[in-house]
């Protein structure tokens, strides 16, 4: 396959450049990055900022290209091969999306693992990330190179349309949506619920034929989808699982980069993270507003309450470690961050509260 992060030899070619402006410069290699979403998610939101980022702080030596939507493929296993071969750079994937070829990855999708904002952010910036690209350069025989980790829609919570969930005995009965998976499904059987495979674009349909009484999803994709339209009007804010975004990239083609202009990429994917990490705390603020103004009942968890869906919920770290491979590896070591992550902030308030 001819590869595409080629060399510009001519002045034409600069003079079309994005950022034909940095003019100390020439563009000499182009990333070609697709997100499987819109302009109106944070995928996008972090692949402007690390469009503007790379192309500037390269001197336009790098040029960056984004497709949006299903133009340069549109499947998981589709978008990682483009990946594998070279012909795409760039593409985001969400833990399942990405489970088919890297199982692991849905260490992410545990649950009630890491507590808050602060901490998983500390963890996803840190060496869990690494562990998991070294993991996935083996698994991909040095193809496919992960770059960081950011979010994708904030937090995934229980949502419903029969009633208030505030304790795991609340979840026995209802058919919760969930996607062609096995661990989301071994959590929802963990706490009492029906789980119920079923493809994104019915579940609108689903909630009111009542195929589905509910979902474990974040608010912007609720309000985004119009599911209250549909009956969906209890959303429980148990946090359970942090919606993250993996980024991969072209192990070959960021090679082929000398280090000055692969040090651009790796902060370039930094400011991408930051971007993703803030997006999703601005929308869902609207997003939670026009839930409650509509007559939704957001309920909000007691600790003890939490507790108590965590206790329910931990059979589950027991089946990901026996059922996916590089479980043990994966698992030790996002447990391990996040405990680092909570001493680390538990020094910080103690010096920040006083």
């Amino acid at each position: 396959m001819i590869k595409h992060l080629t060399k510009v030899a001519t002045a034409a070619a600069f003079l079309t450049a994005p950022f034909a402006a940095w003019a100390d410069g020439h563009q000499e290699f182009t990333i070609r990055a697709t997100a499987n979403s819109n302009e109106n998610d944070e995928d996008y939101d972090g692949l402007v900022v690390f469009k503007n980022y790379v192309e500037a702080a390269s001197n336009g030596r790098i040029g960056v290209e984004l497709f949006i939507g299903t133009q340069l493929c549109s499947t998981g296993a589709e978008c990682l091969e483009g990946v594998a071969e070279g012909s795409i750079d760039v593409y985001i994937s969400t833990s399942g999306g990405a489970a088919g070829i890297f199982p692991y990855v849905q260490v992410l999708d545990l649950p009630y693992l890491m507590s808050d904002d602060r901490v998983a952010e500390h963890v996803l910036t840190g060496d869990f990330t690494r562990t998991m690209r070294d993991m996935a350069l083996e698994t991909s025989d040095n193809t496919i190179r992960l770059m960081t980790i950011g979010n994708t829609g904030g937090w995934r919570n229980f949502a419903n349309t029969q009633r208030r969930v505030q304790q795991p005995s609340d979840m026995e009965g209802l058919k919760i949506r969930t996607v062609v998976a096995d661990l989301p499904q071994e959590l929802v059987k963990a706490l009492g619920a029906s789980p119920t495979p079923i493809p994104w674009p019915e579940l609108f349909t689903s909630f009111q034929t009542g195929v589905v009484d509910g979902s474990k999803n974040g608010i912007t994709d609720i309000m985004g989808m119009k599911f209250p339209d549909a009956g969906l009007q209890y959303v429980t804010l148990d946090g359970h699982a942090y919606m993250g975004a993996l980024w991969w990239m072209s192990n070959e083609n960021f090679m082929a980069m000398p280090e000055d202009l692969r040090r651009v990429v790796v902060d370039g994917f930094s400011q991408l993270q930051q971007a993703t990490f803030a997006s999703p705390k601005r929308k869902s603020i609207e997003a939670y507003e026009a839930f409650v103004a509509g007559g939704g009942d957001l309920y909000v968890p007691t600790p003890e309450e939490k507790a108590a869906f965590a206790a329910a919920a931990e059979p589950v770290q027991g089946w990901f470690r026996e059922n996916v491979e590089g479980g043990n590896e994966i698992l030790d070591a996002l447990i391990t961050a996040v405990g680092e992550a909570e001493a680390e902030l538990a020094e910080d308030y103690a010096s920040d509260l006083n």
